[in-house]
């Protein structure tokens, strides 16, 4: 959606599976329930902090009850849990973050700032140690906290229980409800008396999801649900028009200064709005014609919903906030210079060349690197090669096919290497 949501998807190498997995019994280790703490990001480009804010305890559990110790894409930060009595690795989770984006902006140059980070976690049976790793773009750890927790500690807030949970409709039921992808479509910018239109959006967004391989052909691996979240004031917040609104999640264009990204700061409130409701991912609903979006790898996905274009950016974001997938287009006068082209980035669908064996070759016809010009008329879209442009990046880094969903809202497909990786992520958490 934006130049520097690309930057994200390349903050650290491609270790897909890095840790090896370990045969660990989900219920001996964990309760049926969600660890959830909530971090405060700060610091400039000098400097990077991590500290807690709080520590929250929400019924159910609805993230991987298998390959606990492994990811499937590394992202720009690391979460461990580890046994305090002996050390031993856990469970393992991977994200990326609204402030390291913020950190490429000339703004960080100058006065600290700092942003809410929400991480869910099994609850587990007893004490461990939590470690937050963050990454930059140089594969570099730039701030890490460990910090023990105690499941059975007082400080421990409970959130999400009793008559505190928000109303949700239940869309779309998966085979096994234990080996499913649980997302929640949260309200945002639609008042009391919108609440039936935006669950029609909602639907409309699902049917238009799953209308894309590979979402179609395995959509009974997943949960979706609609939050009832109303707000205050219909539509987001957009500051160069001087809009100001009272809204659920509190989301805004213009974030960072791009027009059309439409992010959200407020990651504590939104969390806390759907507590207690079956969720992993979120896909934020912004009642809005205005054209905009974003998403973050495991963290949120935000999108308009009156726009012509509504379903092909909810799809395009979901790529990036589900599969980790790179936005594959170069624009002029938008590139980064500050991304480093001598590391291999981690997203499974952009390369530098550095590590090139680690993502698409096999499924090149030769089995070798072959760069195309696309300028060549006799290319077939999805012929599958070596594609100068991307990851917002005009010389340098490469994509595997002339055209994507991921490149241009105008095809309405994934190439076979951004096809791979989605069901390769649905695969891991639910196989």
């Amino acid at each position: 959606m934006k130049s520097r949501l690309c930057l994200i998807a390349m903050a650290v190498c491609c270790l897909c599976n890095s840790i090896v997995a370990r045969n660990i019994d989900f219920d001996k280790l964990f309760t049926d329930s969600t660890l959830r703490i909530d971090y405060v990001l700060s610091g400039n480009v000098d400097y990077q902090n991590i500290a807690i804010d709080e520590l929250s305890r929400m019924p159910g559990w609805y993230g991987k009850r298998q390959n606990l110790t492994e990811i499937p894409v590394h992202g720009a930060a690391t979460i461990d849990m580890r046994l305090a009595a002996t050390g031993e690795l856990i469970y393992r989770h991977t994200f990326s973050t609204l402030f390291q984006e913020w950190l490429d902006l000339d703004d960080a140059k100058h006065a600290p700032k700092a942003f809410e980070c929400v991480e869910l976690l099994p609850m587990p049976r007893d004490s461990v140690i939590i470690t937050v790793n963050l990454y930059n773009h140089r594969h570099q750890t730039t701030a890490s906290i460990s910090h023990t927790v105690n499941p059975s500690s007082t400080s421990i807030v409970h959130k999400g229980e009793g008559g505190n949970i928000a109303e949700y409709v239940v869309l779309n039921e998966p085979a096994n409800k234990k080996k499913a992808i649980n997302i929640a479509f949260v309200a945002e910018g639609y008042t009391n008396d919108q609440m039936l239109d935006y669950l029609n959006d909602c639907k409309k967004g699902m049917e238009g999801l799953f209308g894309y391989e590979p979402y179609k052909q395995l959509r009974d691996r997943f949960r979706i649900i609609a939050v009832v979240t109303p707000s205050r004031d219909s539509g987001p917040s957009i500051p160069s028009e001087g809009v100001w609104n009272s809204t659920a999640m509190g989301a805004s264009f213009d974030t960072f200064g791009i027009p059309r990204y439409l992010t959200t700061l407020r990651i504590k409130q939104m969390h806390d709005a759907i507590a207690g409701t079956p969720y992993e991912h979120i896909i934020v609903m912004v009642n809005t014609n205005r054209y905009g979006g974003g998403g973050i790898y495991n963290t949120l996905n935000l999108l308009m919903t009156k726009h012509p274009l509504f379903i092909e950016v909810l799809v395009h974001e979901f790529g990036h906030s589900f599969a980790g997938l790179a936005d594959e287009y170069a624009y002029q006068g938008e590139e980064p210079n500050d991304f480093p082209l001598d590391v291999e980035p981690w997203a499974p669908n952009i390369t530098t060349l550095k590590d090139f064996s680690l993502k698409w070759l096999d499924l090149m016809p030769e089995k070798k690197t072959v760069i195309l010009n696309t300028a060549d008329s006799n290319l077939d879209t999805n012929t599958v090669a070596l594609y100068e442009g991307a990851g917002c990046v005009l010389k340098g880094v490469y994509r595997p096919c002339p055209n994507c969903m991921m490149r241009t809202l105008k095809v309405p497909v994934f190439c076979p290497v951004c096809s791979r990786a989605i069901k390769d992520i649905i695969n891991f958490y639910t196989n």
